[in-house]
């Protein structure tokens, strides 16, 4: 497999004159200022590229006093062009502005004199100053990749700025566009991490996965609405594993005594195709995953730094799984478990079995452990994306991470916010409590949303007792919080009339070694919903929904004290007659509080079918901003 682009690049140079004459006429202190696309010939080709100018574009105009506003400049008109890849591959690309010739007797203004606004597909650079993009040759105004039969339509413009004082009587600046096309480059996502990753975060000495490795790689991935990490790379197919950064929430494994993945309750949860599995709610899983992955459940009880590969002992055919210890183990080599960058500073299940009693987990500090499957631990689903998948943007930081080709959506503007994904975010509330996340579509009609933390005032986590009893309703002491304190203060009436008056909320009991469908079904089966219900305005999410993990770290990186960054907090499902399942600090579930201790508060509610999205993307970021349609 190629881990580096080693070919030579081909270099092709494209130049459309600027001539931007600036003439000062010192009698009457003002500036005339034109910039104008030179030449006749209005489309240059380049293999399956076209440059084409606009040939109604007249150039920048401009009369004034010496030195303008930014918002002159930007009021400006520019001279408009068009990038065209008619090939069917991608291309990337390079455009550069540089100096172009001048005469003898003119001389040529200073950078630091001049402003520029690129705009590109109606994306507005703002103004900023010419010296901000390098000097001449490096000025580089755009750069990128443009996909097979795409088009990037610009415009630019240019002005003295009014910020700069200085002496630029009768100069003059001429400029040339110059893009740079490189060859073709493989998007697909193995071509991409072993292009990118240095050398020391990729091991190649397993033959059936080649490892990403390392304390914080540039793995991170965004698909439908949740962050991931790479893992590892397929060889033999270039699919490559990828698992979620954070718990995506937390369940029993399955019944005492049952340490098989097959048949498991987490099997069912990860792989549910009904509105509350996991797999349901992923987009487009046919075009992105390999839904007949193998997954290898091996029984291993050694210690870390023993564990090998598995040798195929117990295996499981499913899209969704999870990473067994030998990945996990595989993801720090060169450094130690407590730093790689799979320890999320939570408690998560593997897919290792320890014993025919036990499941291996991973411990918040790093380390391996096992436990009674039982137990309700955190849950990060692994997937294998396709080899055809490809990235289109993104540097894979966890500030920038990937975006795949079909889940980069990017003109959202009239869309309604019941056609998006689980896990994405929204802008919605007020104040430091103004970010949320998409749960599901569970009504069939509008949008189940909760909070993307536990709601905070003035920095600090609020708490509330459960109530008198274990059950939630809209008069005990939390619910009375969240239909009343909650929508007056901590929403307000542009954000509470999206809201819909009356959701149903299921408070079926889950206890040790039971499934999760009985938090909202009568069985397993999922026949009938409980009748354990009650309405309310607000609510909380229950035991094993999307969304109800841990989305920030418990213990210090390569450490165990805490961060101070999670909260323990409420769900609606009880544990027994007289305990309430909470989420705690670490992303377990274990936790079995008495309802008349203080928890902190994840307010879920259901928006109104017609709530639409005005603009965004939906990642942190740039979470969705909401307006209430016709």
């Amino acid at each position: 497999m190629e881990k580096k682009d080693d070919k030579k690049k081909k270099i092709i140079t494209i130049v459309i004159s600027i001539l931007i004459i600036i003439i000062l006429i010192m009698a009457v202190s003002y500036a005339f200022f034109r910039t104008q696309l030179s030449g006749t010939d209005q489309v240059v080709k380049v293999g399956t590229l076209d440059l084409v100018l606009d040939e109604t574009s007249e150039g920048i105009s401009l009369d004034n006093a010496i030195g303008i506003s930014d918002s002159e400049g930007l009021s400006l008109e520019g001279s408009t062009f068009k990038l065209i890849n008619n090939g069917s591959k991608a291309v990337d690309y390079i455009i550069y502005l540089d100096d172009n010739t001048i005469s003898d007797t003119d001389t040529r203004i200073d950078d630091k004199f001049l402003k520029y606004n690129l705009v590109k597909n109606g994306e507005s650079s703002g103004a900023k100053l010419l010296t901000s993009i390098g000097s001449n040759p490096n000025r580089v105004l755009d750069s990128g990749t443009i996909e097979g039969k795409e088009t990037n339509e610009y415009s630019l413009n240019l002005w003295i700025t009014g910020e700069v004082d200085g002496n630029y009587s009768g100069q003059v600046f001429s400029g040339k566009l110059r893009v740079e096309v490189s060859q073709e480059k493989d998007k697909s996502v193995a071509s991409v991490l072993l292009r990118n990753l240095p050398e020391e975060n990729i091991n190649t000495t397993d033959e059936e996965q080649t490892f990403i490795t390392g304390d914080d790689p540039n793995n991170y991935i965004w698909y439908s609405g949740k962050l991931w990490r790479a893992v590892s790379i397929d060889p033999s197919d270039n699919s490559v594993k990828l698992v979620t950064q954070w718990n995506i929430s937390a369940i029993p494994y399955n019944s005492s005594d049952n340490t098989d993945f097959e048949g498991s309750y987490m099997q069912e949860w990860l792989n549910d195709t009904s509105v509350d599995g996991f797999l349901g709610n992923l987009r487009d899983p046919e075009k992105f995953i390999v839904t007949d992955a193998v997954w290898d459940a091996t029984m291993d009880d050694r210690e870390l730094g023993s564990i090998t590969r598995p040798n195929g002992t117990t295996v499981v055919t499913n899209a969704v799984g999870l990473l067994n210890m030998y990945e996990y183990q595989s993801s720090y080599n060169g450094t130690t478990y407590r730093s790689g960058y799979l320890n999320n500073g939570l408690d998560w299940w593997t897919l290792t079995l320890y014993s025919s009693s036990y499941v291996r987990n991973v411990y918040y500090n790093g380390n391996a452990d096992n436990n009674n499957p039982t137990f309700a631990y955190g849950v990060r689903p692994s997937i294998n994306l396709k080899s055809n998948v490809k990235i289109v943007d993104g540097d894979g930081t966890v500030d920038n991470p990937y975006r795949l080709n079909g889940d980069n959506d990017t003109d959202l503007s009239g869309t309604l916010l019941s056609t998006r994904y689980s896990g994405e975010y929204i802008r919605f509330g007020n104040d430091e409590n103004n970010l949320y996340r998409i749960v599901s579509h569970e009504n069939g009609v509008g949008t189940k949303i909760v909070s993307a933390e536990p709601l905070k005032s003035s920095g600090n986590f609020v708490t509330s007792v459960f109530g008198s009893n274990i059950t939630f309703s809209n008069s005990n002491t939390i619910g009375t919080f969240l239909n009343g304190d909650y929508l007056t203060s901590y929403v307000d009436s542009a954000y509470s009339n999206m809201i819909e008056d009356n959701t149903t909320w299921y408070l079926g009991t889950v206890g040790n070694g039971t499934s999760y469908k009985l938090a909202k079904y009568t069985d397993t089966n999922m026949s009938s919903t409980t009748s354990n219900t009650t309405n309310a305005k607000v609510g909380l999410l229950r035991l094993g929904e999307l969304m109800s993990g841990q989305f920030e770290r418990y213990a210090v990186k390569g450490g165990s004290s805490s961060t101070g960054l999670t909260k323990s907090y409420w769900t609606l499902t009880p544990y027994s007659s007289s305990h309430v399942r909470n989420l705690n600090y670490y992303g377990s579930a274990n936790n079995l509080y008495n309802p008349t201790d203080a928890g902190g508060v994840r307010p879920s509610i259901n928006l109104k079918s017609n709530v639409e999205i005005t603009s965004g993307t939906g990642v942190k970021s740039d979470p969705f901003v909401l307006t209430l349609g016709s």
